[in-house]
């Protein structure tokens, strides 16, 4: 198995690593979890039964990063701009529409919480600005 940050995505293994993301229990153990390194070597295992052959590390990464440009493109489409897009867009939006915002992203950039807590359709979920 070839690792390491070089080797790039394809997009059949992107949208495996959606399939699993998009389960239930997925996210909310992604959601409730700071320390998850379980929970993506689970994603992992997941992935190669779909012969996806990728490590908890770069799953994370994957996840991370994935989750970071679709929070930039939800805040420029709400801020008008409509011009910036990705790929996975559509996909990631069902996935994360009613994610509650997380102390992470409030402390990243208040306008992406901000933008979050707009998405939230939960009751149970609290702004944390």
């Amino acid at each position: 198995m070839e690792s390491g940050a070089g080797k790039h995505w394809t997009e059949e293994e992107v949208k495996a690593l959606l399939s699993v993301w998009s389960e239930k229990n997925i996210r909310k153990q992604l959601h409730g979890t700071l320390r998850n390194k379980g929970i993506f070597i689970y994603i992992a295992k997941r992935l190669q039964e779909l012969g996806v052959c990728r490590d908890w590390k770069q799953c994370r990464a994957k996840y991370k990063n994935l989750k970071y440009e679709y929070r930039t493109v939800k805040y420029a489409h709400n801020s008008g701009d409509v011009t910036k897009t990705m790929k996975f867009f559509h996909d990631l939006d069902a996935i994360l529409r009613y994610e509650p915002v997380t102390q992470l992203a409030a402390e990243e950039n208040g306008m992406c919480s901000a933008t979050e807590a707009q998405l939230n359709t939960s009751p149970t979920a609290e702004s944390t600005q």
